[in-house]
């Protein structure tokens, strides 16, 4: 038996065999082109950098020494993202390269075979996956109708499974809602293993878990700069005991914040005033998205305390609907499959000219 590898070469099986069934059965994450588009479909911050702030980083970026590796350890980062996200004493943070590396570094502290993570569906695709890289089984406990925490499952396989490791994402991607904080306290309460709450929608939501951080041991609180409107540098950071937090440290690989990331995340950290006030435009503007969507006959939107809008197409399909808003210019996520996500797209809160082009062409696909 033969393959072809992504050159279009002929591989033998002889060469395929040594790679792991459950990864074969994968498929590789897939970021669609939006290139000529107008991009909604990634929950990115959709303004730049302030003009007046450009000269001041262009200057310090000349002076970074891209012929050296960088600090492993990111101290002045830390130091910086320590006072930013009011990580509270006594508690330590571990940089990842993206929230997506911080993940893999905490499936891997844990990974055993008789082990399992544990989140919550429809929830953020990464949980499932990384688990399965890690060689580690996935339970994703499935939410009720309304995308709220049924606490009457999670009790349940919680006590079935005895997981490692419990994500929950607050606000939940690709849904958009706020879990109840006593539910996700009563989860931390009762895990039998390590809790990991995942603010990476923190700017939209103004609530979050980092106070806590010294109620629980085994809380563990990651965020991200990417939605802040940083993610072209992939930087993410997980909080939480120290004694936990060096055990994690010891996956990671060395040098995973590059000094371009290191120098431009610490240079913005100075300057976090802009980054707040973009936060602020983004869920004033998700606000006006919302009442627009309800407005619209044929479309069931749902609550958003995130950057994305979650929408049911109910006067028609789903997938239809996204290629015409594709070949109308506008890229969303198509979110539409069998299940609780069935005719369902999820738009990311763009500029007020991105957001108009999204509405009418969204009209357009639904009643033309």
């Amino acid at each position: 038996m033969y393959g072809r590898d992504n050159r279009g070469l002929i591989v033998s099986e002889k060469l395929l065999k040594w790679i792991r069934p459950e990864i074969r059965e994968l498929s590789a994450y897939h970021v669609p082109d939006a290139s000529g588009l107008v991009k909604l479909d990634a929950m990115e911050n959709p303004y730049r950098l302030p003009e007046e702030l450009l000269p001041l980083w262009q200057q310090g970026m000349a002076s970074v020494a891209l012929n050296r590796y960088p600090d492993p350890a990111a101290t002045e980062l830390q130091h910086k993202l320590n006072e930013v996200m009011q990580v509270p004493p006594g508690r330590s943070i571990v940089l990842g390269n993206g929230s997506d590396e911080l993940i893999q570094m905490l499936a891997l502290a844990v990974a055993s075979e008789q082990r399992c993570i544990m989140s919550f569906e429809p929830g953020f695709v990464m949980y499932s996956m990384i688990a399965r890289f890690a060689g580690m089984k996935y339970v994703g406990v499935p939410l009720a109708e309304d995308f709220t925490l049924d606490m009457e499952k999670t009790r349940a396989a919680i006590e079935q499974h005895q997981p490692a490791l419990i994500f929950i994402a607050y606000p939940n991607n690709p849904t958009g809602n706020l879990f109840d904080s006593d539910a996700v306290e009563e989860i931390i309460r009762i895990a039998p293993g390590l809790v990991v709450v995942d603010e990476a929608y923190h700017p939209f939501a103004q609530t979050s878990f980092m106070p806590r951080l010294n109620d629980y041991d085994q809380l563990l609180v990651m965020r991200t700069v990417s939605k802040m409107g940083l993610a072209g540098l992939r930087l993410g950071l997980l909080c939480g005991d120290q004694a936990l937090i060096n055990e994690i440290n010891k996956v990671r690989l060395p040098y995973n914040i590059n000094v371009l990331t290191q120098y431009t995340a610490s240079f913005i950290l100075e300057n976090t005033g802009f980054l707040e006030r973009q936060a602020g435009m983004i869920r004033a503007d998700r606000e006006h998205l919302l009442k627009q969507l309800a407005l619209i006959e044929g479309v069931e939107v749902f609550p958003s305390q995130a950057n994305f809008i979650l929408f049911r197409v109910t006067g028609g399909n789903a997938t239809d609907v996204f290629t015409s808003l594709y070949n109308d210019g506008v890229l969303v996520k198509n979110l539409d499959r069998p299940g609780p996500l069935q005719n369902c797209l999820r738009v990311t809160v763009g500029t007020a000219e991105e957001n108009q082009a999204f509405m009418q062409a969204l009209e357009k696909a639904l009643h033309s």
